[in-house]
C-alpha cells in the first residue's frame, strides 16, 4: 500500500470516527434537540490541542486530523452545544459579559468560565468518554469567574478545560447582512431548544418508568398547563431546573377522588395534580404552577412541626401568592388568598395570627379545596397516605433527575435548583424579588445543623467544664532527661458537686417513644464522654416525679422504665432539680419529653429534646431540638 493510499485510509478513519460520535451525542434527547439547529463543519480545525469549536449560528468545526474514538468525540459535541443551550453565545449575555474584544473575538476568560458553568451542567448528561481532564470545580457563575480571571488571569487548571486546545471553544461567525435577517428571519434562541428538550427528556423518563411497571404508555393533549410548565422552563430562571423536573398528572378521576379543586403537589414524588376541568386562563396557570413548585422547593410539607396542617398551608398560601404578586408572574386567579397586609410577613408569623380567630380560618380555601389543602404529604397519616396511593392509578412514578444525577437526594435537588435559579435570574437582570423568598432561598444555602450537633452546641455553652489544675499534690511523671526534677501533676476537682454535670428531665409515660429514647440518650452518653462529664442528675417523670440521683450517662439507659401512666406532669421534676441541694445553682436542665405534657415553666437555663413533628403545648422559653 501506498504512502497516499494509507493517509487516505487514516482520513477516512477519522471522518467516520467523527460521524459517529455525531450520531452518538444526538441519541440523547436533549442534546438532539440542539442538534437539530447546528451543524458539522466540513472543514478541519487546526491547532495544538484542540479538538472542536462551535460558533454562535451552531456551526461545529472540528480537528479533523485528530486520531480518536467516537465516544470522545461525543463528548466533545455535548460540551459546545451545552455552551449553545446555557446561552454563552447570546448577544444580550455576551454584551452584559462584555467577552467579545474589538476584533470580534471571545475574551479568554469568558470563554474558561463558560467551560466551567458548562462541566457542572454535563453532570447530568452523561455522554461519551471526557477527554479533559476536570479539577475540582470552583463557585460563581460565568459572570463572577470571568471578571474575577481577567484581574488575576485564568488558573492553568482551567485555562484548558474547553475543546478548543489554547483558544476558547466558542467563537463568534461573520456578521448576518441585513439581507439575510430580511428573508430568513431571526433564528430561534439557543436556550428555547435547550428547554424543550429537557421538558421532552423528563417526559421520556416517565414514559420509561410506566413501561417498567408493565403500565400502558398513556399519551394526552396538551393543556394550558402544559404549556405554563415550558414557559417557566423557557423564559422563567428562577424556577426553570424546577419546572423541568416535575411531572403534570391531569387526571380528573384522580383529582376527583382527592378532591383537588385546582391543583396540588407532592413534593416526595415531584407531581403536580391539575384538575383539568379547572376553568383558568394561560396566565393564571403560570401563576398556579408557580405557587405548587414554591410549595415543594421550600418544603412546606416538613415544617409544619406540630402546627394544624390546613392552617399551616393557608399560612404558606398567603405569603406564596403575595410573592408571586409582587414579582408579576402570570395572574392571581380569582378567590385565591391573598392579602396586602400580610405582605413581609413569614409563614410562621401569618399561622400565629390566623389561630387568633379559628372560626374564620377554617373556612379560607386553598387551590387543593376545603381541608384537605394543596400540599400532600408530610403530615398525612399512614392509613390517610395508603388511601391516597390506592386511588390513583398505578404507583408514584420516580423523580425523573434520579436517572441522571446519582446521589442527588431531594432536598438537594431542591436546594440546588431554587440557589442556582436564583444565580440565573440575578444574573439575567429579570427584576428584584421579594425579600422573604430571596432569604428563604438565601437559607437553603447554609441547611441548619443536625439536631445533635445543635445539642452538643448548647452543652457546650452552658454546661461548666472545670479544667484540670498543676499541684504538686499530685506528682507527674518523671521526664528521663530530668528525672531528678519533681514537675507538678494534673489535678481535676474532686467534689461531684464541683465537676461539670447538668440535670435530665426524662418522660417516662407510656406515650414515650423507644426510639426517641435511645437516640437522646446516645447523645446524651456521647457528649459526656467527650467532655468528661462523670455523671448527670436524673428526674424520671409520668404522673409523678421519680429522682433518681446522680447517674453515670451511659448508665442511664438502664434505669429507664416506661411505667405507662396517664398525663406526663413534668414541672414537679424541674422543680426537684432546681431545689436539690447537690445540684449546682448554674446547672443547666435538659428535658426530653414527646410534647404529650403539661405546662413547664424552668427558672434556669433549660431546652427540650422532642419528636420531629411534635409540638410543645406551651410556648417554650429554651431551645427545643427536634430529633429527626
Amino acid at each position: 500500500m501506498s504512502g497516499a493510499q494509507a493517509e487516505a485510509k487514516r482520513r477516512a478513519r477519522r471522518a467516520k470516527a467523527i460521524d459517529d460520535g455525531w450520531a452518538l451525542a444526538r441519541e440523547h434527547t436533549v442534546l438532539d434537540h440542539l442538534m437539530r439547529g447546528a451543524s458539522l463543519d466540513k472543514e478541519s480545525l487546526t491547532g495544538v490541542g484542540s479538538w472542536a469549536v462551535v460558533n454562535d449560528y451552531g456551526v461545529i468545526t472540528a480537528n479533523r486530523a485528530r486520531d480518536a474514538e467516537p465516544p470522545e468525540w461525543a463528548w466533545v459535541f455535548a460540551h459546545l452545544l451545552l455552551h449553545l443551550g446555557l446561552g454563552h453565545l447570546d448577544e444580550q449575555t455576551l454584551s452584559d459579559a462584555e467577552a467579545v474584544t474589538s476584533d470580534r473575538e471571545i475574551d479568554a476568560s469568558y470563554g474558561a468560565a463558560c467551560c466551567v458553568a458548562v462541566h457542572r451542567f454535563a453532570e447530568a448528561v452523561h455522554v461519551g468518554e471526557p477527554v479533559v481532564l476536570l479539577p475540582e470545580l470552583p463557585g460563581g457563575d460565568e459572570f463572577s469567574l470571568a471578571g474575577a480571571w481577567r484581574e488575576t488571569g485564568v488558573p492553568g487548571a482551567f485555562a484548558t478545560l474547553g475543546t478548543g486546545g489554547a483558544r476558547p471553544c466558542v467563537r463568534l461567525g461573520p456578521p448576518r447582512s441585513a439581507w439575510h435577517l430580511r428573508y430568513n428571519g431571526k433564528p430561534e434562541p439557543w436556550t428555547e431548544r435547550f428547554a424543550r428538550g429537557l421538558i421532552a427528556s423528563a417526559t421520556e423518563a416517565m414514559e420509561r418508568a410506566a413501561d417498567t411497571r408493565g403500565q400502558t404508555r398513556h399519551r394526552r393533549a396538551q393543556g394550558e398547563w402544559d404549556r405554563a410548565l415550558a414557559w417557566f422552563v423557557s423564559s422563567f430562571p428562577l424556577l426553570g431546573a424546577m419546572a423541568a423536573g416535575f411531572t403534570l398528572v391531569a387526571d380528573a378521576e384522580v383529582v376527583r377522588a382527592w378532591d383537588i379543586a385546582v391543583a396540588a403537589v407532592d413534593a416526595e414524588h415531584g407531581e403536580i395534580y391539575v384538575n383539568p376541568h379547572a376553568a383558568l386562563t394561560a396566565p393564571e396557570w403560570r401563576f398556579v404552577l408557580a405557587h405548587e413548585m414554591l410549595h415543594a422547593a421550600l418544603r412546606h410539607d416538613r415544617r409544619a412541626l406540630g402546627r394544624d396542617p390546613y392552617l399551616w398551608n393557608v399560612a404558606c398560601d398567603y405569603v406564596i401568592n403575595g410573592w408571586l404578586v409582587a414579582m408579576a408572574v402570570g395572574e392571581l386567579p380569582e378567590g385565591t388568598l391573598h392579602d396586602p397586609q400580610l405582605t413581609g410577613m413569614s409563614a410562621e408569623s401569618v399561622y400565629d395570627t390566623l389561630t387568633t380567630d379559628l372560626r374564620r380560618a377554617r373556612k379560607l380555601l386553598t387551590l387543593g379545596g376545603r381541608e384537605a389543602g394543596d400540599v400532600l404529604g408530610g403530615w398525612l397519616s399512614e392509613p390517610e397516605a395508603a388511601q391516597r396511593r390506592s386511588s390513583r392509578r398505578g404507583e408514584p412514578r420516580p423523580m425523573p433527575w434520579t436517572d441522571r444525577v446519582q446521589g442527588v437526594d431531594l432536598d438537594e435537588f431542591y436546594r440546588r435548583a431554587l440557589t442556582q435559579g436564583l444565580e440565573y435570574h440575578r444574573n439575567q437582570g429579570r427584576g428584584l424579588l421579594p425579600a422573604g423568598l430571596e432569604q428563604e432561598i438565601r437559607v437553603l444555602e447554609h441547611p441548619p445543623l443536625p439536631w445533635d450537633a445543635q445539642l452538643a452546641r448548647w452543652f457546650d455553652e452552658h454546661v461548666r467544664v472545670e479544667l484540670p489544675v498543676r499541684s504538686y499534690a499530685r506528682a507527674s511523671r518523671r521526664q528521663s532527661s530530668t528525672p531528678d526534677i519533681p514537675r507538678p501533676g494534673k489535678v481535676r476537682p474532686g467534689q461531684l458537686d464541683q465537676r461539670a454535670t447538668f440535670g435530665v428531665v426524662l418522660d417516662t409515660s407510656g406515650s414515650m417513644n423507644a426510639e426517641l429514647l435511645g437516640k437522646a440518650l446516645g447523645a446524651i452518653a456521647s457528649y459526656a464522654t467527650a467532655r468528661d462529664v462523670p455523671a448527670a442528675r436524673v428526674v424520671f417523670c409520668d404522673a409523678v416525679a421519680y429522682d433518681a440521683g446522680y447517674l453515670a450517662v451511659e448508665d442511664i439507659a438502664g434505669r429507664v422504665k416506661v411505667r405507662g401512666r396517664g398525663g406526663t406532669i413534668l414541672q414537679p421534676g424541674v422543680d426537684l432539680l432546681q431545689r436539690a441541694p447537690d445540684f449546682p445553682p448554674d446547672g443547666p436542665i435538659l428535658i426530653i419529653t414527646d410534647a404529650r405534657c403539661d405546662h413547664v415553666r424552668p427558672r434556669r437555663e433549660h431546652a427540650y429534646l422532642v419528636p420531629r413533628g411534635a409540638r410543645l403545648p406551651f410556648v417554650a422559653r429554651g431551645p427545643v431540638f427536634r430529633v429527626s
